[in-house]
Parts: structure tokens; C-alpha cells; sequence
């Protein structure tokens, strides 16, 4: 008997040990098909967007599940004609705004969220809560202040309009002073006792540590500034075509075609696929500065 009831614990235990583990992997394989089940999902737009516009016209009329999500006669047609229509133009007043926000935020951004997070000034806290607080203004309110700057200073209907305004943002340096402020100040110490002034500090050893969350804001205004759409149409006026980035000429390009499916496809495609690309090739960087951020060391 006293065999019998010392076996019997162990049986149990070892299958309520068994359940436990085929009961994670359950759970595990269910969420792994949800996720993907989700994932799929919010592709078949994006994916239903490819084949249309490598579809003929009539054959983007004529919608069945044969044909949704593969063209039974591709062409590029579409292509042709949304090249045709300025869009190479287009193209690049977006790749040359996008450049110039990037460059403008992670230099400002970067030394004011380096500043915030580690130099002591009169008035630090209040002026970074001024500019924090700004993230509660909706943008549509500074629209009209910033069109009437631009326009005192000769700037509507110029790149310095998609441009100037937009070189900094609260929430990068909001972002950039939680990475540093997570960033270990021994090894500033340590470069300091070296005889390291504060500019070779921040330039040689912090900002190079930093790439994770650069990249990361690199991210978010490369996404803001390919995706911008108000304040290029109140900016630029319609006879300007020539300064139109992708969504506004999307928008302009949409009145003429909008009955040619195929053709206003392609121009989606043509807008979305640069900023796919982008996150998939920094996704990493992205994720990194994401975790670093959010848990401070």
C-alpha cells in the first residue's frame, strides 16, 4: 500500500506535467494561427490592390474569385499611364521632402532630446513640458498659423514649404530623451575623466549607441512625411503640379481617372510599396528602439 500511494503521486504529477506542456503548445499553435490568420487579412487589400493593376479594364469590371487576386491577362498598361501622368515627378518631391524631414528631425530631435535627458538648465522641465503638451494639439489648428508664416515669408508654392515646418517634432525629441535618459551615464563619466568635452561625448560615443532609436525615428518621419496630404494641398496651389508629392497627386490624379480602376491601383501601389520596403529593411533597428524605450536600464 505504502508503494501504491507513493507511485500514484508521481503518475499524476507526471501527467498534469504532460497537459501543462500539450496545453502551451495549444495555445501557442492557436495563437500562431490567429496571428497569421489576422496578418492575412490586412494583406488582401494591399494584395487585391497588385492585381488590379496588372488588370485590363473590363476585366477589373468583372470581379470574381478567379480572377481577385490574379489577373487572368496581366498587363501593365496602368503602369504606363500613371508613369505617363507626372509621377516620376511626383516621385521625387516625395523621396526629396522625405529626405530633408529625416535629416532636419534627427538633428534637432537628437540634440534636444540629448539635452533634456542630461544638461541642467533653468527652466528644463517646464520648457520640455511646453513641448511635449503640443502632441494634444490637433494638427488641423496650426494649419492656418503655418500658412500665414509661410506666406509672410514668400515661402507658399516652394519645397521650403514642405519643408521648413516640419524639420523637428515633439514626440522625437519625446522619444530621443527617454532613450538617453535609459542610456548609462558611466561610460559618459568615463569619457569625461579621458578629457572628452561634452559635443565629442555626445557626437563619438552617445550618438552611436543611439542607431536603434534613430532608426526608429527615421522610421516614424519617413512614414509622416510620404503619407503627408493636408498641408502639401494647403501649402502648394493646384497650377504648381510640378511640387505635388505622391498623395496629392494621387488625390488630383484620382479626378481624372477615377472610373480606371487598374490605372488608379497602380498609383496606390506606386505610393505604398517605398514605405513597405522601408520598415521591412529597419524593422529591426525599429523593434530595438521600441524595447529600449519602453524599458529603461
Amino acid at each position: 500500500m505504502a508503494t501504491m500511494t507513493r507511485d500514484k503521486p508521481l503518475d499524476l504529477t507526471g501527467e498534469m506535467v504532460g497537459a501543462e506542456s500539450r496545453s502551451d503548445v495549444a495555445l501557442k499553435v492557436i495563437a500562431y494561427v490567429a496571428l497569421i490568420a489576422v496578418a492575412l487579412l490586412m494583406f488582401v487589400p494591399f494584395a487585391y490592390a497588385v492585381a488590379t493593376s496588372f488588370k485590363s479594364k473590363p476585366e477589373a469590371l468583372q470581379i470574381t474569385f478567379a480572377n481577385m487576386f490574379w489577373p487572368r491577362d496581366p498587363t501593365t498598361e496602368a503602369y504606363r499611364i500613371a508613369w505617363d501622368s507626372n509621377v516620376g515627378r511626383w516621385f521625387f518631391n516625395s523621396a526629396f521632402v522625405a529626405v530633408v524631414w529625416i535629416i532636419g528631425r534627427v538633428i534637432t530631435c537628437t540634440m534636444a532630446g540629448y539635452a533634456f535627458a542630461r544638461m541642467r538648465f533653468p527652466g528644463r522641465d517646464l520648457i520640455f513640458l511646453l513641448i511635449v503638451s503640443t502632441l494634444m494639439i490637433p494638427g488641423i489648428v496650426t494649419i492656418i498659423p503655418k500658412f500665414i508664416l509661410l506666406q509672410e515669408l514668400n515661402l507658399l508654392n516652394t519645397y521650403g514649404a514642405l519643408t521648413l515646418p516640419f524639420l523637428t517634432d515633439a514626440f522625437g525629441i519625446f522619444l530621443m530623451k527617454q532613450f538617453f535618459e535609459s542610456f548609462p551615464t558611466e561610460v559618459e563619466e568615463a569619457a569625461r575623466v579621458d578629457g572628452a568635452n561634452r559635443f565629442r561625448i555626445f557626437s563619438q560615443i552617445v550618438v552611436p549607441n543611439a542607431i536603434p532609436a534613430v532608426t526608429a525615428l527615421t522610421i516614424f518621419t519617413f512614414q509622416g512625411s510620404w503619407n503627408a496630404f493636408l498641408e502639401p494641398v494647403i501649402f502648394i496651389s493646384g497650377d504648381r503640379s510640378d511640387l505635388f508629392t505622391l498623395p496629392v497627386g494621387l488625390a488630383t490624379f484620382r479626378q481624372t481617372y477615377y472610373t480606371d480602376q487598374p490605372t488608379l491601383m497602380a498609383m496606390s501601389v506606386i505610393t505604398t510599396v517605398p514605405i513597405a520596403i522601408f520598415f521591412l529593411v529597419f524593422q529591426r533597428y525599429f523593434i530595438q528602439s521600441q524595447t529600449s524605450a519602453a524599458v529603461k536600464g
